[in-house]
Parts: structure tokens; sequence; C-alpha cells
């Protein structure tokens, strides 16, 4: 007999599963639909605050290092002699690295003052005469155009790729100005049998046809490829492109090629620069955004304790049917974890909605103005996925004090309580 009532008062005091404590949270959002729904909606904007202004950090950052670096760019070094007079970038210093272990391509690159004529219009550039791997090695993409083309044969094609700044003097329309040609003076500094420096005029015998345009609205640029200059000697570069075969060799490469007496710069340093000054932005546009979401949590702790006080009833009168203590504080815990879960869920929709919004009329300025078309406001998928997972804990963490009170309340009081 003592046996069965043991047994008994065991199968009465069992702990609730997670379905029926899941189902009991649900409830609240029917029996008090307007005050669950608006501490939602607090959490809500809180974290659509943290995402918006954390999205609009990693989508500068995406902008910036897409306008500095390509694929290619990521592989390559820039090798330089400096202001030596002793050790000059000629073709032998070339060749020399070419047969460096791991280095895949080297594109060197030779500057000569020129002028350019189109039509009535004639300006002074800086003509960098290169092979067409230096556009790509050198991070640079083509705002309209492409770059070089061979012809059937493989070999290049008297073609230029010119920078923004040089479309503006021409006055012309940069969807006007692909297909255009140019005729092309060169001054080749040059050294006499005296010693003397002299500047000889190369004038091009045929035109080039524009075929690309690089964004640089701050100098005057040309590129041609090396190969169809012509009457054009030379004999020292003022830089090369180094390309190596994979990241993990790069130091090596780079340590060989300073043995050699060159200056080398990599662009992931500077990458690696512009990453972390974007990580300390986005940190501080974060912090701006938790203000937010904390003003949140202590509106979203009042709701939880207001709860508790109108449920005390409630509360003894589950108790004295056998809900024990660890059940009501878990109970309470789930209210909580689910407005945090829902809230979270609301502020990604806010969040990617105003970063959606901001970016459409971001570009229909830009539109306007005549300016490129981008997206500033960029969301990465884990980011999204740990702010929803950062606010169920914030509503977890918040839903502790209260469960902990509802779980110590004694049922008699809590029966009596008015």
């Amino acid at each position: 007999m003592v046996n069965k009532m043991k047994q008994k008062n065991t199968e009465t005091i069992q702990s609730m599963n997670y379905n029926d404590t899941l189902s009991l949270s649900m409830r609240t959002f029917k029996t008090r639909p307007m005050r669950t729904a608006l501490t939602i909606l607090g959490v809500g904007v809180g974290i659509g605050a943290v995402l918006f202004l954390v999205s609009f950090g990693y989508g500068l950052q995406e902008t910036v290092l897409n306008k500095i670096t390509t694929a290619d760019a990521l592989l390559s070094l820039e090798v330089s002699s400096g202001k030596s007079d002793i050790i000059q970038l000629d073709k032998d210093s070339i060749e020399k690295i070419i047969q460096l272990p791991n280095v895949a391509e080297v594109s060197p690159v030779i500057a000569l003052p020129s002028q350019v004529n189109l039509k009535d219009f004639t300006s002074d550039t800086t003509l960098y005469a290169i092979k067409p791997s230096f556009l790509s090695l050198s991070g640079l993409v083509p705002l309209k155009g492409t770059f070089f083309k061979t012809d059937n044969n493989g070999k290049n094609q008297k073609q230029v790729v010119i920078s923004s700044a040089m479309v503006q003097l021409f006055n012309i329309d940069l969807e006007k100005i692909i297909g255009q040609q140019i005729n092309l003076i060169i001054f080749v500094p040059t050294v006499d049998s005296d010693g003397q420096n002299q500047i000889e005029v190369k004038e091009q015998s045929e035109p080039f046809t524009v075929v690309g345009v690089i964004n640089d609205e701050r100098s005057s640029l040309t590129y041609v490829p090396i190969d169809v200059l012509e009457d054009i000697n030379y004999t020292t570069y003022i830089g090369a492109k180094v390309k190596v075969i994979n990241s993990e060799s790069m130091t090596s490469v780079r340590e060989q090629i300073i043995n050699m007496g060159f200056l080398v710069s990599v662009l992931q340093d500077t990458i690696d620069q512009v990453k972390k000054i974007f990580s300390i932005i986005q940190v501080v546009l974060g912090l701006f955004g938790l203000i937010a979401l904390t003003v949140s949590a202590i509106g979203m702790f009042n709701t939880m304790t207001v709860m508790l006080l109108e449920r005390t009833n409630e509360i003894g009168i589950m108790r004295s049917i056998g809900v024990t203590r660890k059940d009501v504080r878990k109970l309470f815990i789930f209210e909580a974890m689910i407005m945090g879960f829902l809230g979270g869920l609301g502020g990604v929709i806010l969040g990617y909605l105003g970063g959606f919004l901001a970016n459409i009329g971001i570009n229909i300025l830009a539109n306007y103005f005549g300016g490129q078309t981008l997206d500033l406001f960029n969301s990465p998928s884990w980011f999204i996925i740990l702010i929803i997972l950062f606010s169920t804990i914030i509503g977890f963490l918040t839903g502790i004090f209260p469960a902990q009170r509802a779980a110590k309340i004694n049922p008699l009081d809590a029966l009596r309580y008015k």
C-alpha cells in the first residue's frame, strides 16, 4: 500500500515535458497579445538597430576592398628600385625574378610622358606601357568597357585603357568613349653620345582604340600594351607586379626579392590595415545599436516582472496540482526566450529592410548625380544567425530573475494573493 502511494506521488510531481511547457508558454501570446507584441517589437527595434549599423560597417568595408583589390592582386607583389641609382629594375633583373621559385608571372611597367589627341582635343597624360596582366595584378577593374584583347593569333592590338579623368577632359559621355580612336605622341627620355639628356618625340603612326576606362578622377592616365608601341627603346622599368603561385609562398618570394636590393610592397598589408580600421568602426556602430537593445531588454524584463505579479494566483493553482518549482522556472524562461527569439527574427527583418531601402535611396542619388551604383549595406549570413541567437540569449538572461522569483512563491500565499 505504501509503495503504491509513493508511486502515485511520484507520478503526480513528475516534471512537464518540453512540449507541454512550450504550449503553456505560447498561451501568453493569446491572453495578452498587445503587451507581448509591443515587447517583441521593442526587442526587434533594438536588434534591427544593431543589424542596420553593423551591416553599414560591413557594406562599407566590402565597397572599399572591392575598389582596391582583385583576386589576382591579393597574390601579387609590387617591386621597384626606389630612388636607387645603383640598382636598376632592368630586363636582366626581371629575368632573375621570373626564375625565382613559386613565381607565376612578372608584369613590368614603363612610364612615359605623352600627349593624347582625340578629334579636336589634346591632353597631356602619363603613358604606362604594360603587359595586359598588369591591370588585374594592380587590382584595377574596368569602370566601363574591358581590358586588352588579343587578335586571332594571340597578339596584342593597338588598344588603350584610359582613366575617367581623361574622359572628363575630352568632354565625352562615359557611354560614348568606348570605341573612340586616339593618337599618341610619346616623349622618350634619352642620353646622347655626349652624355646629355635628350627628349625624343615618338609619334605613333596608327591610332589606338579606347577599349576600357578605369575609375581614377584625379590623374590623366593611359595604359597600352608594351609590345605594340613603335620605335620605343627602353632599358629600365619603373616597377613590376610579381604574381606568386599561392599566398603561402608570398613571404619567401618577398624576402628573396628584397635580398636582391629592390623595394617590395604587398597589397595584402594595406587590406589588413583597412580590415583593422573597419573592425573598430563595426564595433563602435555595434555599441550604438546595443544601447537600443539594452533599453529593449529592460522593457522586456519589466514585462516579465509584471506578468509574474499578474499570474501569482495562477502559479499557486499550478503548484497545488503538482507542478514543480522547476516547471514554473522553466515556463517563465521559455516565455522570455520565445519573445527574445521572435524579437530577433523581427529585428533581422527590420534591419534588412532598412538596409535594402537605404541602398535603393543611395543608388537613386548616385544615378542622379552620375555616380556608380553600390551597396553600402551588407548583412553576412553568419551575422544574421548570430544576432538571432544573441537575441534568444538576451531573452534567456532577462527571464532568469522573474523565473527564480516565480519558482520560490509559496503555493498557499499565491492562492491567497489578490
